[in-house]
């Protein structure tokens, strides 16, 4: 049974980058039948944002992935932090550095200049026999850990594989600053310990922060957890993913209009796979994934792949939640008496809600202007006349018209009666009832707006002339 979380700092928005790790962390714990847990690192109060907490919980909302308890908040716990502080200060574990800025900075640039690692080179550390400098007057102590000078740090990593870190790579890192404030590698593994993590899966650039997460779960007779350092998501060059190429606030993949259920499938193969298996179900997942498989190099964004993933899903979801998801973009569509019908052949063409939207809208809204290309092309001197005699047959026959099928079997006899070809009549009809040419078949659309509207429809771009009186 694994206990997982996802911690984020909310100094900002949550990015795919994210919810790609919370993802993984998720399907771990409840496939073990573990528990997931939110928490939020909100201990450094001069960065949070509340709209960024806001958004992070919108997100998990969102894509469906509830925590199995209350979501813990780091600015709560200090009390907590300042026990452990005080506890490892008690045991000679820490320590009180009085060490100004411009000592640490001449420390640092001596450091540099000698092509050493920076590093706290131990002034304040208390050892036996050592006579500690005078404590200055003008300096408030922040506190040190006393880090191991000659063990080897090891951990088996669930992706990398057996890790080492030598002494010199972890010095005496600061675990609470002047201010009394508890640092991020102190307060994240006492959370993990005391809310009893057994496995961490979070991105590899934390791998440098493990070590010193060790040296304090060890100090505090903590138990060390399984760790699963993740490679980062690229862009298709190879490059750190930017805004442009999909590294933006997961929420505003729903404002672009993907399906939840899209984003965590195309998400679970950016690092993981199952075979040549590309479409996952959240059972399927949760049956198939294992963090032991998660790949040992970075992946690489594939928004053709996203869009594809997303079509998929729009294709195969209920109406019913299409129209409920297309509400969040301002198309209401619950109440049309075509509902069924119109859903069922905008979603095929349709790679998002937005682009479904607007598909929708492009047959149900009436054109209040005509494509200038296509009028010119398919809009001639006989075309007026053709479509008076079109319209005449669709008011004869209108009470035998409901559904494409009817339509194409009183269409295809008068195109052949009269000696046409199909776009000859069928471009002129999708310009007047759509104002363009690249609307859906035809009998679809007519199917869908009846025949007094299409007749509407027809009539008023006659009666403009197709705005081709504009284009003189």
């Amino acid at each position: 049974m694994a206990i997982t979380r996802f911690a984020p700092s909310p100094t900002g928005y949550l990015h795919i980058g994210g919810l790609r790790t919370a993802l993984y962390s998720y399907l771990w714990a409840k496939k073990t039948k573990g528990e997931f847990k939110l928490r939020i690192e909100d201990t450094d109060e001069a960065r949070n944002s509340e709209d960024a907490v806001k958004a992070i919980i919108e997100a998990f909302d969102w894509s469906g992935m509830d925590s199995d308890c209350e979501i813990e908040y780091q600015s709560k716990r200090f009390d907590i932090y300042t026990k452990y502080i005080n506890q490892l200060l008690e045991e000679g574990k820490a320590y009180k550095c009085y060490m100004s800025r411009d000592e640490l900075d001449a420390l640092r640039e001596k450091q540099m200049a000698a092509k050493e690692t920076t590093r706290y080179d131990g002034t304040w550390r208390p050892e036996d026999g050592k006579v500690l400098p005078n404590i200055p007057s003008d300096v408030e102590a922040v506190i040190r850990i006393k880090a191991p000078t000659d063990d080897l740090i090891e951990f088996e990593d669930g992706v990398k594989g057996s890790m080492k870190f030598t002494a010199d790579q972890v010095d005496d890192f600061v675990i609470a600053r002047s201010n009394g404030a508890p640092t991020y590698n102190f307060v994240v593994a006492v959370d993990d310990a005391l809310m009893g993590m057994t496995d961490v899966l979070r991105g590899d650039d934390h791998l440098s922060n493990t070590p010193k997460q060790i040296v304090v779960y060890k100090l505090l007779g903590f138990d060390i957890p399984k760790f699963y350092h993740i490679p980062m998501i690229n862009n298709p060059s190879g490059k750190k993913l930017s805004k442009r190429d999909g590294a933006m606030d997961v929420m505003e993949y729903k404002r672009l209009g993907y399906l939840p259920e899209a984003l965590l499938n195309f998400l679970v193969r950016l690092g993981w796979s199952h075979g040549d298996q590309e479409i996952f179900t959240l059972e399927e997942m949760l049956e198939l994934f294992d963090p032991s498989n998660i790949n040992k190099s970075a992946s690489a964004y594939n928004t053709e792949k996203l869009n594809w993933l997303n079509a998929h899903y729009i294709k195969n979801v209920s109406n019913d939640r299409l129209a409920n998801d297309l509400k969040f973009h301002e198309c209401e569509i619950h109440g049309h008496d075509k509902k069924e019908m119109v859903l069922d052949l905008c979603k095929e063409r349709a790679n998002t809600l937005v682009e479904l939207k607007d598909a929708i809208s492009n047959i149900l809204t009436v054109p209040t202007s005509y494509e200038k290309k296509g009028t010119k092309k398919f809009v001639k001197e006989t075309t007026v006349d053709m479509l008076n005699s079109y319209t005449t047959l669709l008011q004869s026959t209108k009470t035998e018209l409901h559904i494409a099928c009817d339509i194409e079997a009183i269409t295809k006899p008068f195109i052949e009666e009269n000696g046409l070809k199909f776009p000859q009549l069928f471009q002129p009809i999708r310009i007047a009832l759509t104002g363009g040419t690249q609307a859906p078949s035809v009998y679809d659309v007519i199917a869908i707006l009846g025949v007094e509207e299409t007749v509407k429809r027809i009539n008023t771009a006659i009666e403009k002339n197709f705005d081709k009186e504009a284009d003189a």
